[in-house]
């Protein structure tokens, strides 16, 4: 018989659409409520966007911002988010988000083998904003000893590979700063080795590195929390329709290595999916700048594809139409692979470090190069005339780019030849051979340079205010001993550059839901039986992107009270 005409059913309390950070933490919940759950994932490795991330999480009020005694007001941080979601400020949702997301890491820690770091000295986006925060309000996963993990390794979404140095993820923060400055401090350069030696002892003997970090590493933890808790995470397995019965959403039918296959469940199903960024038809709908929908270059999961909105909708729940932004903004680069693929590298680092300008094809600058990936692509857009691709140059000097690097282009000692020669990266000897090869305006932007590097000298940038704000100076570098740490000449060639488009790390614009994270459809009513947690969630931030974290933040959070929700169960406090 053709397996792919059989069909079977199953049952469970609870049905999880998605493996991400969102997904996970309602799966692990519910499972330590009571409740028997599977997880249900259509690519061929559960972990989702989750696993390229940073794994960085906003959770105001934190306990390990209060153990090291950052103990604000709790009005501060309703204060910041009120300022800057405007109109898009749900009172319920953020209400629920600021008091149970301390809870919700409380939870984790105590209870499984995710365990965090503090993010105490990371202030938000935006530092003029009213009640903005130097620091306390962001966690991150802790590295994870995948081992733990056991058999289940194996299907555990690797980083994005563009982003490691040789497959080996770097952590954010310190250890990154280690790796920038192994040529420079032999104190750094034995720590790099180090870690790169246990690196290649692991794949030697594993095939992988199994110190995870960053999103890999949240991942990683809370899978192997699901895993010992006793839910199952089936790969390979779309699913195909929601079941209805009765006015309630029951289970979902699924087409996976098995064939055809029900699954009911009991108190519901949870959708987290991962949002739209790959989902063409929605992008054409939402995204302004993508008339086509190819004009959007995200670096989410390319099994992305509006899944969960097309199930919630067809339950009757309602996508979000009305933000500020629909997506996740960032700048993104075209990495052309060996094997003719295309990787989307999002340019979240190097932006603020001091030698760095981007230039539109008028060879002016056009934004502070410091501020947060979303406003970077903001001001792009803004920038970009009607009827124009929106597109944008980085641009360094020969010392930057040994030293930071440039997108997908490692520092020293790794080799220019191999990016140069794709056409990745651009070299000109002087910066008008460098305008040529680009197509940008050689007269614009000698004197852009000009203007730039005096401003440099000086330390202060007076048409964009760059390194002015404590996230600008932070992504920056104080080790450099200038006067600005996001701000240094371009002098000595030869000079390079990478082109940046418009993308985005994941979407804003998902279904809409109540305090509890229950679907809610056109009447704003709860949908019996259904779920959205993570970017199937319209974003608590409405479309604004006020501190980095935002989105895993309350992916974690919502996840939890859904868990809670659909098992019965009273929320902590």
């Amino acid at each position: 018989m053709n397996p792919a005409s059989t069909a079977s059913s199953s049952d469970v309390d609870l049905l999880v659409v998605g493996s991400g950070a969102g997904g996970l933490a309602t799966a692990v919940t519910a499972a330590h409520l009571g409740l028997k759950v599977q997880v249900l994932e259509k690519d061929p490795q559960y972990g989702g966007t989750t696993a390229w991330s940073g794994g960085w999480m906003w959770i105001p009020r934190n306990p390990l911002a209060l153990a090291a005694g950052i103990d604000e007001d709790p009005a501060l941080p309703e204060a910041y988010l009120r300022h800057e979601l405007g109109d898009q400020f749900d009172a319920e949702r953020v209400s629920a988000f600021l008091r149970q997301g301390p809870r919700m890491v409380e939870f984790f820690q105590r209870q499984t083998a995710l365990q965090f770091i503090d993010g105490n000295g990371i202030p938000d986006f935006h530092g003029r904003s009213p009640a903005a925060a130097l620091g306390g309000r962001s966690v991150c996963a802790a590295p994870f000893d995948a081992r733990r993990l056991g058999r289940h390794i194996n299907s555990l979404k690797p980083p994005l590979a563009e982003t490691t140095l040789w497959g080996m993820g770097i952590a954010s923060g310190a250890e990154l700063r280690h790796f920038l400055n192994a040529l420079h401090s032999p104190h750094s350069f034995w720590h790099v080795t180090r870690l790169v030696l246990r690196y290649w002892r692991d794949c030697l003997l594993h095939g992988r590195g199994l110190r995870l970090v960053n999103g890999n590493a949240l991942v990683g933890a809370l899978a192997a929390s699901a895993f010992e808790a006793g839910v199952t995470i089936q790969v390979n397995t779309p699913v195909k329709r929601l079941l209805i019965e009765g006015g309630r959403v029951a289970g979902v039918q699924t087409a996976g290595p098995e064939g055809l296959r029900t699954v009911r469940a009991r108190c519901g199903v949870v959708l987290a999916c991962g949002g739209f960024p790959h989902d063409e038809a929605r992008k054409r709908e939402l995204l302004p700048h993508a008339p086509t929908g190819r004009e959007h270059w995200s670096a989410a999961s390319r099994g992305n594809t509006g899944d969960g909105l097309r199930l919630g909708e067809s339950a009757g729940a309602v996508v979000a139409r009305d933000l500020h932004s629909a997506a996740a903004l960032a700048p993104v680069s075209l990495v052309p692979r060996s094997d003719g693929s295309v990787a989307h590298f999002p340019h979240l680092i190097e932006r603020a470090k001091p030698g760095l300008i981007a230039v539109m094809a008028n060879g002016l600058r056009f934004v502070n190069e410091a501020d947060s990936y979303h406003d970077f692509m903001s001001a792009l857009l803004a920038a970009t005339p009607a009827g124009q691709p929106a597109q944008a140059w980085l641009l360094c000097d020969h010392a930057f780019i040994r030293h930071y690097g440039l997108g997908a282009v490692k520092p020293a000692p790794m080799p220019l030849g191999p990016w140069l020669a794709k056409g990745y990266l651009v070299r000109g000897h002087t910066l008008a051979e460098l305008a040529r090869a680009c197509g940008i305006d050689a007269a614009g932007l000698q004197a852009t340079v000009q203007r730039y590097n005096a401003a440099a000298l000086q330390g202060q940038d007076a048409d964009f205010a760059k390194g002015e704000t404590p996230y600008n100076r932070i992504q920056g570098d104080a080790a450099a001993g200038r006067a600005n740490p996001c701000m240094a000449p371009l002098q000595q060639g030869p000079f390079y550059a990478v082109r940046v488009q418009p993308g985005s790390l994941g979407t804003f614009a998902g279904l809409r839901a109540n305090a509890q994270a229950q679907a809610l459809d056109a009447q704003g009513r709860p949908i019996p039986g259904l779920y959205a947690a993570g970017n199937d969630m319209n974003s608590l931030m409405g479309g604004h992107y006020p501190s980095g974290g935002i989105t895993l933040g309350p992916a974690m959070t919502f996840g939890f009270i859904a868990a809670h929700h659909a098992a019965g169960a009273a929320l902590p406090g």
